[in-house]
């Protein structure tokens, strides 16, 4: 495992090496690491330049109250149990990603930015992580039925050449990472916890060996179960996706808080199972704007999960008007340069993407948002958010809050 001096640094500020210590420096969160992170490319320096003389003297400028630079330099002398930790994770055949590494998952950098962990452990093909697939999640204690469906689509979904990405828990999870990965499909599991002990268990063995399956985390390889990781993991199966089911969820708990985020984020298109269990929660996240999906395998059809993602799935820009027009009019099979866009057409788009944002703004602002929310988590620049915001504001569809401003769907809209 060839670390770079930046990925040493990195690892060093934001990773544990063992079992917490009482009274040790706390590893930096990922939002203190974005912080500091920032801070230092502003004055032009590289994690790298932490391990060599010049520490003392990047940390002298460094004023945070939580991640003060005493904190900092007291994880960065942990030198001696990162190189423990990581020969005996390597012998393990683990192996690390961080942010400063060119295999980092770009899906999650383009999805999550500065929330994306700078760190990940993983053990398997690390090629699979910007592969993308179907994310399939849902309760531990589900019916037959349930499991029966999960078992089947992870073997659709390998027959058709499609991924499946899930949690590794008990229940939907695996049965839906152990159904493709026996049907030699690709499997990606973002473990919450224990990734030491499943790089090595018989349960993930023919996945990891044939090549057709990575398992990936972004805590201590050695943590036991935390809920707190096992609802913050959520995300990161689906940015690492490009859609989800949900098979069954409850009320509360990890697949109806991870849901609801992606719905609220618009990380991928959701779709849910339909169920006969009057406790679920499956019709509830569908009147948050979700969608239904067969129950029936015979009848899904996995092309058409796919088809909704230019309608449901901002990608980077999606409702930029010039740059949409602009790629029309460079493509060698669209309008030319001898033939301008006509004044109709350049409507439609205005027309068809503030629509798309209208649709966004029923779920995302169903409680006050700040503008800057807005921008970041629909992927817009926020010039174009002020005009639409003013167009919906004045069509009744949004109402402009004070101290702060914030703005929220008008439910009388």
């Amino acid at each position: 495992m060839n670390l770079t001096n930046n990925a040493q640094a990195i690892l060093l500020l934001t990773s544990y090496f063992s079992k917490p210590i009482k009274g040790a420096a706390k590893p930096l969160t990922i939002t203190e690491w974005g912080r500091f992170a920032h801070w230092l490319y502003d004055k032009k320096h590289k994690p790298a330049d932490l391990l060599g003389d010049e520490q003392h003297d990047i940390l002298s400028r460094w004023q945070d109250v939580k991640a003060s630079s005493e904190r900092v330099s007291e994880l960065l002398a942990r030198g001696h149990s990162l190189a423990l930790a990581v020969d005996k994770w390597q012998r393990s055949g683990l192996w690390i990603l961080t942010r400063a590494d060119e295999e980092y998952p770009k899906r999650l950098k383009k999805k999550l930015r500065n929330d994306a962990p700078p760190v990940l452990f993983g053990c398997g093909n690390k090629d699979l992580l910007n592969s993308g697939g179907i994310a399939v999640v849902g309760s531990r204690n589900v019916g037959d039925e349930d499991l029966r469906f999960t078992e089947g689509l992870g073997q659709k979904a390998a027959a058709s050449g499609i991924g499946i990405v899930s949690g590794g828990a008990r229940g939907v999870d695996e049965t839906s990472m152990l159904s493709a990965i026996g049907a030699g499909g690709n499997v990606i599991g973002i473990m919450a916890d224990s990734l030491l002990r499943a790089a090595t268990s018989a349960k993930w063995r023919n996945g990891l060996m044939q090549g057709n399956t990575v398992l990936i985390s972004p805590f201590y390889p050695e943590a036991g179960f935390n809920a707190g990781n096992a609802m913050s993991r959520n995300k990161y199966i689906y940015t690492l996706s490009d859609v989800a089911v949900v098979v069954h969820s409850g009320t509360k708990g990890g697949t109806w808080n991870g849901a609801r985020e992606n719905i609220k984020k618009q990380w991928v298109p959701l779709w849910i199972k339909p169920t006969n269990d009057i406790e679920a929660g499956n019709k509830i996240l569908v009147s948050e704007g979700a969608q239904w999906c067969s129950g029936n395998l015979d009848e899904l059809q996995l092309e058409s999960l796919f088809n909704q993602i230019a309608d449901v799935s901002p990608q980077d820009d999606m409702f930029s008007l010039n740059e949409s027009i602009a790629s029309s009019s460079s493509s060698s099979e669209a309008l030319t340069q001898e033939e301008p866009i006509p004044a109709t057409q350049t409507n439609q788009f205005s027309i068809d993407f503030y629509s798309l944002f209208i649709q966004n703004m029923q779920v995302f602002a169903v409680e006050p948002v700040h503008i800057t929310d807005i921008t970041s988590g629909l992927d817009l620049h926020k010039s174009q958010v002020t005009d639409w915001l003013k167009r919906a504001m004045a069509e009744g569809h949004i109402i402009k809050l004070s101290n702060p401003v914030r703005f929220q769907w008008s439910k009388g809209s």
